[in-house]
């Protein structure tokens, strides 16, 4: 197994070389990196939905979709993401506890017992430390998860929608768990650096045929083109997924609204705003809108509406 370490903190790129190094390699890979602070959805989820829109949008938090299903999980620089690759039979693909189990040993090895727990969580005493994540690609499996070593919990728990009441969809829901930093329980690591550093020596002398492994120029470039195409794009991140509709009832303008939107890959397909016939000709330019801020705020600021900048998350 290639073990890898990889030097950029950037989720879009480092998400785009699990995929590649997925799909375009036959090896076996074992990967440790730590991004920049981000927000990553699963692949059926609704990013409003999961996410505190307001809160992400004017702290210039990037929100990322993966090709793995499951809920949504925060990155920083406080959190050591790993991931697994591996070829694997079928009918045996799907395996939490196979990929999470070196870790568990691992954090054994430092008197810390933690267990796996529901399907796909490790947790100690109880509080959540890792949530994991798998997609198949024919033969091959890939394996990701996070572990929270000093992550800012403040920050994790601020860009988290709470309520999503408004949001009615079939898209898959994040399961909210109380979690913990695992340096909140382990002691003699000046910091994540130092911690990566630890689990990779582990993973060298325990893994099966394990080492160390650099990435070529050609994957490099080949992550990095893929990270330009599909990470970074509002059609991946935001418009992929299940089609949702969003409902709220608020004040805008010192009117009394009650809006429905319909959503259908991140564009709004119906809007219904019940108030006054200029509201209700301003709702129907909102049809073939993206269901995004800034776009949302250009159609409402030129019709007058918008008394600060704020008022444009009810619609969201």
């Amino acid at each position: 197994m290639y073990c890898i370490t990889l030097e950029s903190d950037d989720p879009f790129l480092n998400l785009a070389i699990e995929e590649t190094l997925l799909k375009n390699s036959k090896e076996e890979y074992l990967i440790l990196g730590i991004n920049k602070p981000c927000l990553v959805i699963g692949k059926h989820q609704s990013a409003h939905r999961e996410v505190n829109t307001k809160y992400i949008t004017e702290n210039n938090i990037p929100v990322i979709r993966r090709i793995s299903g499951g809920g949504t999980v925060f990155h920083d620089g406080g959190n050591l993401n790993f991931a697994f690759i591996s070829r694997s039979e079928a009918g045996k693909q799907v395996d939490f506890r196979k990929y999470t189990l070196p870790v568990i040993n691992f954090l054994l090895s430092l008197g810390i017992e933690a267990t796996l727990e529901g399907k796909n969580d490790i947790k100690i005493e109880g509080l959540k430390i890792s949530g994991n994540a798998e997609h198949v690609h024919r033969n091959r499996v890939l394996h990701h998860g996070t572990i929270l070593f000093s992550a800012s919990l403040e920050l994790l728990g601020n860009s988290i929608r709470k309520d999503k009441s408004h949001y009615t969809t079939r898209a898959v829901e994040s399961n909210p768990s109380a979690v913990i930093n695992l340096n909140e329980k382990l002691k003699g690591f000046k910091d994540i650096y130092e911690f990566k550093i630890a689990i990779m020596d582990y993973f060298l002398h325990n893994l099966s045929d394990a080492k160390v492994y650099n990435l070529s120029l050609s994957e490099t470039a080949d992550a990095e083109s893929l990270a330009t195409t599909k990470y970074k794009t509002w059609e991946w991140n935001w418009a992929y997924g299940p089609e949702y509709t969003f409902n709220n009832s608020f004040q805008l303008n010192s009117a009394d609204l009650s809006c429905t939107l319909s959503v259908k890959d991140g564009i709004i397909k119906h809007c219904a705003i019940v108030e006054n016939d200029r509201i209700l000709a301003v709702s129907g330019k909102l049809i073939g809108c993206r269901h995004m801020v800034d776009d949302i705020i250009k159609v409402i600021g030129e019709e007058g509406f918008l008394n600060t900048k704020e008022e444009i998350y009810n619609f969201f």
